[in-house]
């Protein structure tokens, strides 16, 4: 088996391979930590990872406490008991240890502890990332026990606003983990449903990012490798759970995939960031539902690029119909649902609303077309009816 045991430090220090959780003490104490507050999902809370990591902490003499009470598709309410809790017990800093939503939560608590003003005035819009006040927010250590979102290496949270059911991102470069530990065996005890859906989350990230329009190269050519790690990797975890190289090969396509989407991510993440807000689907999921219905409306702008992807990746079929194929293919092989319908999903109570909140969502404007309404509308019921 290769050497999975690497040192990065991009974007920021990550400290990778087997068995480097052991290294979480040390990082808070060089992250300025003495008291940190431990926020992880609530599946995870009672499990050994969970219970050895507060251990090791203890016993290295840090004043560790836990919180999780978070949704899969979090909510302000959820930041805010966390800053109580943080604040009842004098923490200095922030583990954030699950996958995408506790990620979400874990930094949102470290932005928001020391702010006076509402979540809401810090959504990634223009500079308003400038209100807030730099100086008070709190050092975070990131470790992930998924291979989906890559928020370990990102500079914001995505937390739902219920009173308007729109998806928020709050972001300040200074949300950027201090140390992660990317340590691929917390991804072992992964069910192969969820192995499935974050796994599919971390190639829409991937494969929105490549085709976003602007000039970025740099990202362009992460989120090519990442998408290569996935289509190797991804079937093979689903299938073993501990096969620890394609574990391994799925935490760096995560990474990459969040570092890639600095670029822009599009017309995927836009319709799927309403329809987790109002139908509480998973958000790796409902992405990969969403994936070929979007790919298809983006054809036009996007088929040369698709052709460069698919014989980068090696497929059996070259260019646009092979690169959708083997998507097809793969969502299969994943059990990934077909449709929206078979989320559970009825397009006849409100898609034109859902429609109406994807063409404002922040990540609709990477969409290498415009994301009208009538688009996103089409969209959907395409990805509805399973019309391809």
């Amino acid at each position: 088996m290769p050497d999975f045991i690497a040192n990065w430090s991009f974007p920021t220090q990550v400290r990778f391979g087997p068995r480097r959780i052991s290294e979480l003490p040390a990082a808070c104490a060089e992250a300025g930590m003495a008291a940190p507050l431990l926020v992880t999902d609530p599946g995870l809370v009672d499990l050994p990872i969970v219970a050895e990591a507060m251990a090791a902490l203890q016993a290295a003499g840090l004043q560790a406490a836990l919180f999780s009470d978070l949704r899969p598709n979090p909510v302000a309410e959820n930041v805010e008991a966390g800053v109580a809790r943080y604040t009842e017990g004098a923490h200095d800093g922030v583990i954030a240890m699950g996958g995408g939503s506790a990620m979400d939560v874990a930094k949102c608590i470290a932005f928001m502890a020391g702010q006076t003003r509402p979540i809401w005035d810090f959504e990634d819009i223009g500079d308003w990332w400038t209100r807030a006040d730099a100086d008070v927010i709190a050092p975070i250590v990131a470790v992930p026990t998924t291979s989906g979102t890559g928020s370990e290496v990102g500079r914001a949270g995505v937390i739902t606003n219920p009173e308007t059911q729109t998806k928020k991102v709050i972001f300040h470069p200074r949300m950027l983990p201090a140390i992660v530990i990317a340590d691929p065996e917390l991804t072992v005890g992964l069910p192969p449903g969820l192995t499935a859906g974050t796994g599919m989350d971390a190639f829409a990230h991937c494969l929105e990012a490549y085709c976003a329009p602007g000039f970025h190269p740099m990202a362009e050519g992460i989120a090519v490798e990442g998408m290569r790690l996935v289509a190797e990797n991804l079937p093979r975890a689903y299938a073993d759970g501990t096969d620890i190289a394609a574990r391994s090969g799925m935490m760096a396509a995560a990474a990459m995939g969040a570092v890639a989407f600095q670029k822009g991510l599009g017309g995927i993440h836009a319709l799927s960031h309403p329809l987790g807000a109002v139908y509480d689907t998973p958000h790796g999921l409902t992405n990969a539902v969403v994936m070929p219905y979007m790919l298809m409306r983006n054809r036009d702008a996007i088929e040369a690029k698709i052709t460069r992807l698919a014989a980068w990746l090696g497929l059996a079929e070259p260019g646009f119909d092979g690169f959708l194929r083997f998507v097809l293919d793969l969502r299969k092989r994943l059990g990934i649902p077909p449709t929206l319908a078979a989320l559970g999903i009825n397009g006849n109570d409100g898609f034109a609303a859902l429609a109406d909140k994807a063409i404002v969502d922040p990540t609709a404007g990477g969409n290498p077309i415009p994301l009208t309404r009538e688009l996103a509308l089409a969209t959907l019921e395409d990805a509805l009816a399973g019309r391809l």
